[in-house]
């Protein structure tokens, strides 16, 4: 029996959703004069308006991807693709308009910046409504705003790379998001700098049938250090709603990015993104990626190891419960000597949700004495379930070390008996396990964002969340 919408509204934590009250709204639909028109309210220089209407072109003539998750039902002629919720972006909390403050205090994005956060910037519909910047950082050179204001105040770092490592013919969603793009983060560290606290992005969808396309790029150059950290949520609506973000991230000689996202948009958000890394001699990415919400999940970071000693990782949880398809993997992509990727994948499903991991592997002529681990394990909690694992490697070159490992499993009666035994009730003990079998991933989180996912997985596992 599907619970009623108000139900369901009051079991999702994040479901909520505030009176609309936007300065501007597009009409639904796309064509090249919205594409325009997009430019024109941001005030773009020429050479962005003519990348957008090129990625337009691209989007119209791109096929839909006839591989993987069902997405016929995206209907791109029923969406917003441009709404603006601000005349102009705040400057404190208080300054925001009355709904969209309490939006954010209720998600907890004031305390946060208070407590652990260097920065942070929050997105609301089409645009970056507010973001804070440590003044340190500031002193240090170091850049964070959205993207709309890097546009203006920063065209030569964001003509130089913006675009070139995810083209917009790579795929028709990020053709889409280079045609539409609005808000997002730019993030510029220079040489030598390490941010020691992370910076932080927020994204919240609150409109009906609406499309979020932020755009995010990140320069770490030469020594530098940063975590950045993202946080999506969306209430729940009877239509559906489409957020397809793309992420470019160039990590230089010695320097090291981390990227964690904790992703938790209602189940009626399709949600298929693109992020890439370049990585340069000695730098070492990392993505640290949890799928807890959505519709349907298409998302594999990769990193295209160019500079030689380059490393690479992606730890990624899915949870998939009612309803839902998650399609995560990773993609590594070896083009020097002494180079090396770790992907570990950790995936839950129950009440027929779907889970797959999606990875690809390449290891290029010349990539020699390169090494790769690959480990995904999946966990299937009842019978209507399901779990597949689609890893393909690629590789031209001999003197490299590959390992492999895949497993699957249910939850072990012997375990849940000997949990019980010990005086926990049986969801708890579900719990536990699930927790544990998550813990290779959840460990490498801030422990803040450790606590709310790990919250959020019990609120699954009582079948609390959607």
């Amino acid at each position: 029996m599907t619970k009623p919408q108000e139900d369901i509204q009051f079991d999702y934590k994040f479901g909520f959703s505030m009176p609309e009250k936007a300065v501007f709204k597009a009409e639904k639909g796309l064509d090249e004069q919205k594409v325009r028109q997009i430019s024109h309210i941001k005030k773009e220089p020429k050479w962005m308006t003519d990348f957008r209407i090129k990625s337009y072109k691209v989007f119209m003539g791109k096929k839909m991807p006839s591989w993987g998750p069902d997405l016929s039902k995206i209907n791109f002629d029923d969406i917003y693709y441009y709404l603006r919720p601000t005349e102009n972006q705040a400057k404190s909390w208080e300054e925001l308009p009355a709904e969209i403050k309490e939006t954010y205090d209720r998600i907890g994005v004031p305390e946060a910046e208070k407590k652990f956060l260097a920065g942070v910037s929050a997105q609301y519909e089409s645009e970056v409504v507010y973001e804070s910047v440590n003044k340190a950082l500031s002193k240090q050179g170091v850049i964070f705003c959205d993207m709309d204001t890097a546009v203006r105040e920063h065209p030569e770092i964001v003509q130089e790379y913006f675009g070139t490592l995810i083209p917009p013919h790579d795929n028709k969603f990020a053709a889409l998001n280079s045609a539409v793009w609005s808000g997002g983060s730019f993030v510029y560290v220079p040489k030598g700098v390490k941010v020691a606290l992370p910076l932080q992005a927020y994204f919240r969808i609150n409109s009906e049938r609406f499309g979020q396309f932020e755009r995010t790029l990140i320069i770490a150059e030469e020594g530098s250090d940063v975590h950045y950290i993202e946080g999506c949520t969306a209430p729940i609506y009877t239509s559906d709603s489409l957020h397809a973000a793309v992420v470019e991230i160039f990590v230089k000689k010695n320097a090291h990015v981390r990227y964690t996202t904790v992703q938790n948009w209602s189940k009626n958000v399709y949600n298929l993104v693109t992020k890439r890394t370049h990585c340069a001699e000695d730098g070492f990415m990392e993505w640290v990626d949890c799928n807890i919400g959505s519709q349907i999940t298409m998302k594999y970071p990769s990193v295209y190891l160019h500079g030689e000693g380059a490393r690479g990782e992606v730890l990624s949880i899915a949870f998939a419960g009612k309803d839902q398809v998650q399609d995560a993997g990773a993609k590594m992509l070896h083009f020097a000597p002494n180079t090396s990727s770790r992907i570990v994948s950790k995936s839950i499903s129950k009440e027929g949700g779907r889970t797959s991991y999606r990875g690809l592997v390449q290891v290029s002529p010349g990539a020699e004495n390169s090494s790769v681990f690959v480990s995904c394990d999946a966990l299937i909690l009842d019978e209507e379930s399901r779990s597949d694992t689609y890893p393909y490697m690629k590789v031209k070159e001999n003197d490299i070390e590959i390992q492999h490992e895949a497993t699957v499993e249910k939850l072990g009666d012997e375990k849940l008996f000997y949990l019980m035994s010990r005086g926990l009730s049986k969801p708890d003990a579900e719990s536990a396990l699930v927790l544990g079998f998550m813990e290779p991933v959840t460990k490498e989180i801030p422990l803040e964002y450790s606590i709310e996912l790990n919250r959020l997985i019990r609120l699954e596992m009582e079948g609390s969340v959607g």
